[in-house]
Formats: structure tokens, sequence, C-alpha cells
């Protein structure tokens, strides 16, 4: 029997008709204990088939990869990277490639084909030659569904190609140059809540909300410091802000508001706490209807947060329709080019509202958490970016008027700055593993890949491989991205010696579509922050913990103490 028909349910299902079937032939000459033993002995030869199957006969003498090199975990790739660790999501997979150097595919998991890519050519083969070979395995997607609706993040085939060519046009490089001035006056609001903010934790010690101003946090836990704000929450409310008015042509105003149920769905929803990661493992393994069927108080969570996102984005959706339909809305923003391409139900509009809410917002938010972090602990760096900006604006950030001065291409050539926010998307990229499955027979690095087998992208560690980046692959370093041949300017690769090298945002159709508008969000959100204060951790290191259930982010959040500058 093909290894594909071996399955729980269906050898159960063989053993449910043989149990059936046998003590009937032998019903004279057996007793009712001795059939019961016999319909016992039925179900326990089946399953140990079926083990034997899977952990001898499938690994070693029938799989197309079994010759491949690898560590050959008997627990799947997936939940050994982030069950029972200490380091990141993406960790582990660093000391594979380095115990295997030379090898472009490795073979991780001697239960599944897990095939770890971890040379160019292989990539190239998955992001780019072959990538509708590849899907996002049926019940990660499963799970994102519900996150991110059937937005590009998620469908395949035609249907992402359809979608994706019908989206770019809110992506093109001339419409992110016209945002500048609009995310520019958000990252100015920025700043004014933050020094609010560090005004009141200096006061009182912590940060408390006020009648006017959302604050960051309540009282920090014990192991923050004295007069510290946290900073993810303040980034995460201004970005849902700017992706408002990009992706919706809506005013979300969150930083200027105490409570909204959007911003406490996504917070509460993308909490990286360990249940909330262990039901995306569960549901990632054993699929979604297995998991519904547990006692797990995290269904009925998980069915209440995101039955609320789709209340709140069914008539936000409705009322953009509307705006087109009836008052000849002439915004250009993604959502208005969806409406306007009259090729959406309502069902497909709001699927992509919420994709680019969530995608739009959490990725960059927690990239500039993860900046600040860095310049919290690179002094010199962080003085040397406050100096270039403030050269490059000499009236100041509040005084340069978006409207008359062209920010784009200020903010685009300053070469420490790019290079402060590639090292960190380097270093921190926002989604450390990606997954895919192939759908046929298909060929990666010229070595056949069987339909079904698993593929492993894993950002993380080909951005910090030794390998590829140098012993100091894990110091930041911004100074790799600045040209060294005399002129300066910011370079995109690093002085890596492949685009493949750097895998933040993948590569190919299924590249991220919207990594020229995050680059835009962080030069302004940093340059504004970085001319307004300095600061340092406000956390013991041990406590800066990257985590979370989809995007990576600070666990713990991310506490440091600001000092507002004159």
């Amino acid at each position: 029997m093909p290894s594909t028909l071996l399955t729980p349910s269906r050898v159960t299902l063989a053993a449910a008709v043989q149990a059936l079937v046998l003590p009937r032939l032998f019903k004279e000459s057996l007793s009712t204990t001795s059939q019961l033993k016999l319909i016992l002995g039925i179900f326990g030869a089946n399953y140990a088939a079926l083990f034997l199957h899977f952990l001898v006969i499938r690994p070693f003498l029938l799989s197309k990869l079994r010759h491949l090199p690898g560590p050959r975990y008997h627990l799947t790739a997936l939940p050994r990277s982030m069950v029972g660790r200490q380091s990141p999501p993406g960790e582990i997979f660093i000391d594979v490639m380095k115990r295997y150097p030379s090898d472009e595919l490795i073979l991780c998991s001697i239960w599944h084909d897990y095939l770890l890519v971890a040379r160019p050519r292989g990539l190239a083969d998955v992001l780019v030659h072959r990538p509708y070979d590849f899907v996002k395995p049926p019940n990660i997607a499963g799970f994102l569904r519900h996150v991110l609706g059937d937005g590009l993040i998620v469908v395949e085939g035609d249907q992402h190609k359809f979608l994706r060519k019908n989206s770019l046009p809110a992506f093109s490089f001339r419409h992110i140059k016209d945002l500048y001035p609009m995310i520019w006056n958000k990252a100015l609001l920025l700043t004014e809540a933050l020094r609010a903010d560090a005004q009141e934790a200096g006061t009182r010690g912590y940060s408390l909300a006020s009648n006017n101003t959302a604050s960051s946090s309540s009282p920090p836990p014990s192991w923050a410091h004295p007069g510290t704000v946290e900073l993810n929450t303040w980034a995460s409310r201004a970005t849902l802000d700017i992706i408002g008015v990009a992706g919706l042509g809506r005013e979300f105003n969150m930083m200027k508001r105490n409570e909204d149920p959007l911003m406490a769905v996504y917070e509460e929803l993308l909490e990286p706490t360990k249940e909330k990661l262990a039901f995306f493992l569960a549901t990632a393994m054993l699929g979604e209807r297995a998991v519904k069927v547990l006692p797990w108080r995290m269904n009925q969570v998980f069915k209440r947060l995101t039955r609320a996102l789709a209340d709140l984005c069914g008539p936000m959706m409705q009322e953009k329709r509307e705006a087109i339909v009836k008052k000849g809305d002439d915004h250009f923003d993604v959502l208005s080019l969806l409406v306007k391409s009259d090729n959406f139900s309502d069902k497909e509009l709001t699927d992509q509202l919420l994709t680019y809410l969530a995608a739009g917002h959490e990725t960059t938010s927690s990239a500039f958490s993860w900046t600040s972090y860095l310049l919290a602990k690179h002094q010199d760096i962080q003085a040397a970016l406050r100096r270039e900006v403030q050269d490059a604006l000499p009236q100041g950030c509040a005084g340069t008027d978006p409207a008359t001065t062209d920010i784009a291409s200020i903010l685009e050539s300053l070469p420490l700055l790019n290079g402060v926010i590639n090292e960190t998307l380097r270093l921190y990229p926002t989604v450390p593993i990606s997954m895919r499955e192939a759908v046929r027979d298909t060929v990666i690095a010229d070595h056949p890949v069987p339909k079904g087998a698993r593929i492993l992208l894993v950002p993380w560690a080909v951005n910090r491989s030794p390998q590829i980046w140098g012993e100091d692959a894990t110091q930041f370093r911004p100074e790799r991205w600045i040209n060294v041949d005399g002129d300066g300017k910011p370079n995109m690769h690093g002085g890596a010696g492949s685009n493949y090298h750097f895998l933040t945002f993948l590569h190919g159709p299924r590249s991220c579509i919207g990594q020229g508008f995050a680059r835009a969000e962080l030069r302004c959100l940093l340059a504004t922050v970085v001319a307004s204060f300095d600061w340092t951790l406000g956390m013991d290191e041990d406590k800066v913990v990257p985590g979370g259930v989809i995007t990576i982010k600070p666990a713990n959040g991310m506490y440091v103490k600001l000092r507002p500058l004159e």
C-alpha cells in the first residue's frame, strides 16, 4: 500500500472492517471472550504495522529523501523549534546548518519529510522558479485564515496571482512616496504621545491613562525599571493608525484614544503567551477539527476573538463600498482599489481587510520595537543616528513640513538610518520560520522532492548564518548596509553574496507585497523618535525574549526609559 494511504484514520477503518468480518468467520469455534481478544488483537496488529511503517519502512526504505543528510529528529521540526526551548524560534536551525555547512537540503525529521532549505539554489527553486509547487500546509493555513482571512498570505495558485495583481498598484514605488507625508505626521503624533507618557512615567514611576491620551501600560511588571514606557504597545497603535489610512482610507486615531475594541482584539489575539503558542502548534499538527473537540478554553477564546474581529471589519468594508458608490470616494487606499475593481465579493473584501490590518501593523510595530532595543544596547550608534537625522532635517522633525519637503528622498538617502533598519530586519525577521508543502512531485536544487514533503524556510537561521554573514553574523552592525567604495550610500545587500541570504521578506511572487511600505513606516517612525528622545533599556536583559504566535515580537513587551530632548 502506498505510504500516502497509510494514515491513522484509514488504518483504523481497515481494522474496524477486519474486526467485523473475522470474528464472524470463526464465530462457532470462538467464545465471546476469545472474539473480544481477537478484535483487540486485530486493532493492535494494524496499529503496530502503522508504527513499523512510519518508524522503519518509510523513512529508511521507501522515502525518496532517505539519502539526504540531516539530524533525523523524532519530534518534527516545527514544534521542536518552539517547545521546551530557551532560545528564539528558528535558533535550532542555525545549529543544524552549522552541522551540515555544505548541504543544500537537510532532512530534519524521521517521521515526515521535513526538509530544511539552506542554500540559495534551493531557496530560488522554492520561492521563484517553482513557487506554486509549494503551498502553506492546510492545517497552518486553516489557523491563519481565522486571523488574516483568505487574503494574500493564505490563498494559493490562481487566486493568489489574481489578488496580487489587483493589489500591486497600492504598493507601487510612486504611491508609497505619496504616503510619506501622512506617515510622517503619524510619526510626529507618536512622539507627542511618548513625550506625555514619559513625563507621566517620570512623575509616578510608571505610565497611567489620562483623559486625553492613551496609555502604553498600567503599572509595569516588577522587573521593569522605574519610570519606563512600554514601547511596543505605542508602536502598535501608531502602525495601526498608519495602515488605517493607507489600507482603508480611515482614521482610527489610536494614539488619542484610551480604549479601542479593534486594538484590544489584536492585543489579546497576538499576545505571545505559551498557551496561544501551544494552541497554534496543536492546530498545525493535529488540524483544526481535532483541536476543536478538545475541552480546551482556547477554543472559546480564539472563536470569540476571531468573531469579534470579523464583526468589526465587516462594517468597515460596507462603509467603504457605500462611500465609493454613493459619495464618489476618491481615496487611493488598498481597499478602495479592490472595491473599484469590482472583482471581489463582500466576503472577499472583508478577508483582504483582515489581512492588511493584521499584517500591515503588527509586523512593523514589532520591527520598530526590536530596532529600539538594539539602539538602547548600542548607545554610540543611537547617538550617531541622531546626528545624521538632525543634520538632514535642520528645522527639526516638528518644524519640517512634509507638504513642502521631500521627506521620502531625504530619509531614503540616509546611510545609517537605512543601515539600522536593514540590520534589525536581518537579525529579527518578522516571521522567523515559514513552512510549505509540496502539492506535486517536484525538484529542489536538482533533488527530486515527493508530493507531501514539508519544506522549511527559516529566515532566522539564514539571516544569522555564520557561513553566510561571517563570524559576526549575530552582531548588530548597520555598516554592513553602507557602501564602502567611497560614496557612503546605503545598499540593499548587506555584503551578502546572494539575494537569498536575506529572507525577511522572502522572494518571488510570494514575497511580502508591503515591504516598501514597511520600510517607509520604519524610516519615519525611527527618524522622529531618535531625533526627539534618547533612551536606555528599561528592563533586565534576560527579560527581552523573542516570542509570538504568528510574528516574532518581544514576549514581555519592550520597556525603555525615554529622555525627551529639547
